[in-house]
Protein backbone atom coordinates (compact mmCIF):
# COMPACT_ATOMS: atom_id res chain seq x y z
CA UNK A 1 0.00 0.00 0.00
CA UNK A 2 1.48 3.37 -1.04
CA UNK A 3 2.30 5.77 1.77
CA UNK A 4 0.01 8.82 1.91
CA UNK A 5 2.71 11.48 2.04
CA UNK A 6 4.64 9.95 -0.87
CA UNK A 7 1.43 9.74 -2.89
CA UNK A 8 0.78 13.46 -2.48
CA UNK A 9 4.39 14.42 -3.14
CA UNK A 10 4.05 12.80 -6.55
CA UNK A 11 1.27 15.16 -7.63
CA UNK A 12 1.88 18.89 -8.09
CA UNK A 13 -1.82 19.72 -8.32
CA UNK A 14 -4.48 17.41 -6.82
CA UNK A 15 -6.58 20.55 -6.25
CA UNK A 16 -8.76 20.35 -3.16
CA UNK A 17 -8.77 17.16 -1.10
CA UNK A 18 -10.69 15.43 1.69
CA UNK A 19 -9.32 12.65 3.89
CA UNK A 20 -11.27 10.72 6.54
CA UNK A 21 -10.31 7.66 8.53
CA UNK A 22 -8.66 6.37 11.70
CA UNK A 23 -5.16 7.33 12.74
CA UNK A 24 -3.46 9.33 15.45
CA UNK A 25 -0.91 8.02 17.89
CA UNK A 26 -3.04 4.96 18.71
CA UNK A 27 -4.29 4.36 15.17
CA UNK A 28 -7.86 4.60 16.44
CA UNK A 29 -8.52 8.35 16.49
CA UNK A 30 -10.92 9.76 13.89
CA UNK A 31 -8.88 11.87 11.48
CA UNK A 32 -10.41 14.44 9.13
CA UNK A 33 -8.34 16.58 6.80
CA UNK A 34 -9.13 19.11 4.10
CA UNK A 35 -6.65 20.99 1.93
CA UNK A 36 -6.93 23.59 -0.80
CA UNK A 37 -4.47 24.50 -3.53
CA UNK A 38 -4.45 27.23 -6.14
CA UNK A 39 -2.85 28.28 -9.40
CA UNK A 40 -4.42 31.74 -9.84
CA UNK A 41 -3.84 34.81 -7.69
CA UNK A 42 -7.52 34.70 -6.67
CA UNK A 43 -7.33 31.06 -5.55
CA UNK A 44 -4.09 31.59 -3.66
CA UNK A 45 -5.44 34.64 -1.85
CA UNK A 46 -7.21 32.56 0.81
CA UNK A 47 -6.84 31.41 4.38
CA UNK A 48 -8.79 29.09 6.67
CA UNK A 49 -10.41 30.75 9.67
CA UNK A 50 -11.99 28.91 12.60
CA UNK A 51 -15.74 29.33 13.21
CA UNK A 52 -18.04 28.17 15.99
CA UNK A 53 -18.82 24.90 14.20
CA UNK A 54 -15.88 24.41 11.82
CA UNK A 55 -13.94 26.65 9.44
CA UNK A 56 -14.54 29.06 6.61
CA UNK A 57 -12.36 30.33 3.79
CA UNK A 58 -11.52 34.01 3.79
CA UNK A 59 -9.67 36.32 1.44
CA UNK A 60 -6.24 37.08 2.90
CA UNK A 61 -6.09 40.39 1.03
CA UNK A 62 -9.63 41.66 0.40
CA UNK A 63 -8.39 44.09 -2.27
CA UNK A 64 -7.22 41.16 -4.43
CA UNK A 65 -10.44 39.13 -4.20
CA UNK A 66 -11.87 39.11 -7.74
CA UNK A 67 -14.71 36.53 -7.72
CA UNK A 68 -15.65 35.05 -4.34
CA UNK A 69 -18.44 32.79 -5.67
CA UNK A 70 -16.47 29.51 -5.78
CA UNK A 71 -13.65 30.24 -3.35
CA UNK A 72 -15.35 31.70 -0.26
CA UNK A 73 -17.42 29.12 1.65
CA UNK A 74 -17.53 26.99 4.81
CA UNK A 75 -15.59 23.77 4.13
CA UNK A 76 -16.23 22.25 7.57
CA UNK A 77 -19.38 22.34 9.71
CA UNK A 78 -20.71 20.18 12.50
CA UNK A 79 -24.30 18.92 12.71
CA UNK A 80 -25.03 17.17 16.00
CA UNK A 81 -22.57 14.24 16.10
CA UNK A 82 -21.68 14.48 12.41
CA UNK A 83 -18.79 16.36 10.84
CA UNK A 84 -19.37 17.65 7.30
CA UNK A 85 -16.46 18.59 5.04
CA UNK A 86 -16.70 19.71 1.40
CA UNK A 87 -14.96 21.82 -1.22
CA UNK A 88 -17.81 24.30 -1.68
CA UNK A 89 -21.09 25.75 -0.52
CA UNK A 90 -22.64 22.26 -0.61
CA UNK A 91 -21.52 22.11 3.03
CA UNK A 92 -24.52 24.33 3.77
CA UNK A 93 -26.77 22.27 1.48
CA UNK A 94 -25.91 19.13 3.49
CA UNK A 95 -26.27 20.89 6.84
CA UNK A 96 -29.67 22.31 5.87
CA UNK A 97 -30.88 18.92 4.61
CA UNK A 98 -29.86 17.15 7.83
CA UNK A 99 -31.59 19.81 9.93
CA UNK A 100 -34.83 19.12 8.03
CA UNK A 101 -34.67 15.32 8.24
CA UNK A 102 -32.84 14.76 4.96
CA UNK A 103 -29.61 12.92 4.30
CA UNK A 104 -26.12 13.41 2.90
CA UNK A 105 -27.23 11.71 -0.32
CA UNK A 106 -30.52 13.58 -0.72
CA UNK A 107 -28.74 16.91 -0.27
CA UNK A 108 -26.11 16.18 -2.90
CA UNK A 109 -28.64 14.89 -5.41
CA UNK A 110 -29.72 18.54 -5.71
CA UNK A 111 -26.20 19.71 -6.65
CA UNK A 112 -23.76 19.22 -9.52
CA UNK A 113 -20.17 20.03 -10.51
CA UNK A 114 -18.91 23.62 -10.37
CA UNK A 115 -19.70 25.88 -13.36
CA UNK A 116 -16.05 26.79 -13.98
CA UNK A 117 -15.64 25.84 -17.65
CA UNK A 118 -13.49 24.36 -19.10
CA UNK A 119 -12.49 22.49 -15.92
CA UNK A 120 -15.97 21.80 -14.49
CA UNK A 121 -14.37 21.13 -11.12
CA UNK A 122 -16.02 18.26 -9.19
CA UNK A 123 -17.77 18.87 -5.91
CA UNK A 124 -16.27 16.54 -3.31
CA UNK A 125 -17.89 15.97 0.07
CA UNK A 126 -17.51 13.86 3.19
CA UNK A 127 -19.39 13.17 6.39
CA UNK A 128 -18.51 11.14 9.46
CA UNK A 129 -19.82 10.12 12.86
CA UNK A 130 -18.84 7.46 15.39
CA UNK A 131 -20.13 4.67 13.13
CA UNK A 132 -18.27 5.37 9.90
CA UNK A 133 -17.94 7.81 7.04
CA UNK A 134 -19.06 8.60 3.52
CA UNK A 135 -17.37 10.34 0.61
CA UNK A 136 -18.94 11.70 -2.54
CA UNK A 137 -17.94 13.23 -5.85
CA UNK A 138 -20.23 15.09 -8.25
CA UNK A 139 -18.58 15.44 -11.65
CA UNK A 140 -19.43 16.05 -15.26
CA UNK A 141 -19.89 13.24 -17.72
CA UNK A 142 -17.23 12.99 -20.44
CA UNK A 143 -17.84 13.35 -24.16
CA UNK A 144 -20.42 15.44 -25.95
CA UNK A 145 -22.41 16.13 -22.78
CA UNK A 146 -19.38 17.35 -20.81
CA UNK A 147 -20.47 20.34 -18.75
CA UNK A 148 -24.15 19.49 -19.28
CA UNK A 149 -24.82 16.24 -17.38
CA UNK A 150 -23.63 14.94 -14.00
CA UNK A 151 -22.32 11.74 -12.45
CA UNK A 152 -23.01 11.51 -8.69
CA UNK A 153 -21.00 8.90 -6.79
CA UNK A 154 -21.25 7.92 -3.11
CA UNK A 155 -18.90 5.71 -1.10
CA UNK A 156 -19.73 4.41 2.39
CA UNK A 157 -17.03 3.02 4.70
CA UNK A 158 -16.75 1.33 8.07
CA UNK A 159 -13.86 2.61 10.15
CA UNK A 160 -10.70 0.49 10.11
CA UNK A 161 -7.87 1.02 12.56
CA UNK A 162 -5.07 2.97 10.90
CA UNK A 163 -6.86 3.28 7.53
CA UNK A 164 -8.22 6.35 5.69
CA UNK A 165 -9.57 7.26 2.27
CA UNK A 166 -8.74 10.37 0.30
CA UNK A 167 -10.56 11.99 -2.59
CA UNK A 168 -9.43 15.10 -4.47
CA UNK A 169 -10.79 17.20 -7.28
CA UNK A 170 -8.14 16.61 -9.94
CA UNK A 171 -5.98 13.72 -11.11
CA UNK A 172 -3.06 16.07 -11.77
CA UNK A 173 -2.24 19.41 -13.35
CA UNK A 174 -3.25 20.09 -16.96
CA UNK A 175 -5.20 22.27 -19.38
CA UNK A 176 -8.06 21.69 -18.77
CA UNK A 177 -7.35 20.04 -15.44
CA UNK A 178 -8.36 16.36 -15.55
CA UNK A 179 -11.06 15.29 -13.09
CA UNK A 180 -10.36 12.76 -10.33
CA UNK A 181 -10.91 9.22 -11.59
CA UNK A 182 -12.13 6.06 -9.88
CA UNK A 183 -12.89 5.46 -6.22
CA UNK A 184 -11.40 7.29 -3.22
CA UNK A 185 -7.88 5.99 -2.55
CA UNK A 186 -7.14 3.90 0.53
CA UNK A 187 -4.06 4.50 2.67
CA UNK A 188 -2.54 3.35 5.93
CA UNK A 189 -2.08 6.41 8.13
CA UNK A 190 1.12 6.96 10.11
CA UNK A 191 0.58 6.83 13.88
CA UNK A 192 1.50 10.43 14.67
CA UNK A 193 0.30 13.21 16.99
CA UNK A 194 -1.73 15.88 15.22
CA UNK A 195 1.07 18.44 14.87
CA UNK A 196 3.40 15.93 13.22
CA UNK A 197 0.68 14.51 10.96
CA UNK A 198 -0.48 17.97 9.86
CA UNK A 199 3.09 19.06 9.14
CA UNK A 200 3.78 15.88 7.20
CA UNK A 201 0.63 16.38 5.14
CA UNK A 202 1.43 20.05 4.53
CA UNK A 203 4.99 19.28 3.45
CA UNK A 204 3.66 16.67 1.01
CA UNK A 205 1.70 19.32 -0.90
CA UNK A 206 3.44 21.23 -3.69
CA UNK A 207 5.09 24.32 -2.16
CA UNK A 208 4.07 26.57 -5.05
CA UNK A 209 0.40 25.54 -5.17
CA UNK A 210 -0.56 24.73 -1.56
CA UNK A 211 -2.79 27.30 0.14
CA UNK A 212 -4.35 26.01 3.39
CA UNK A 213 -4.78 22.82 5.43
CA UNK A 214 -7.25 21.77 8.13
CA UNK A 215 -6.73 18.67 10.28
CA UNK A 216 -8.95 17.47 13.12
CA UNK A 217 -8.44 14.56 15.51
CA UNK A 218 -11.57 13.37 17.35
CA UNK A 219 -11.50 10.81 20.16
CA UNK A 220 -14.16 10.13 22.78
CA UNK A 221 -15.89 13.41 21.96
CA UNK A 222 -12.72 15.48 22.34
CA UNK A 223 -11.57 17.48 19.33
CA UNK A 224 -8.09 18.74 18.50
CA UNK A 225 -7.75 20.96 15.44
CA UNK A 226 -4.75 22.20 13.48
CA UNK A 227 -4.93 24.87 10.74
CA UNK A 228 -2.00 25.80 8.51
CA UNK A 229 -2.18 28.76 6.11
CA UNK A 230 0.49 29.64 3.58
CA UNK A 231 -0.47 33.28 4.02
CA UNK A 232 0.16 34.32 7.61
Amino acid sequence: MMELFEYLKGNTYPGRGILIGKGGEDGNTTVTAYFIMGRSINSRNRIFEATSDGIRTKAFDESKCVDPSLIIYSPVRRFENKLIVTNGDQTDTIHDALSHGGSFESALMTREFEPDAPNFTPRISGISDENGYELSILKTVPGENRGKKSIRCFYCYDFERGIAHIIHTYEHDGEPIPTFEGEPRRFALPELPIDDFALGLWNSLDKENRVSLFVRYTENGRENTKIINKQN
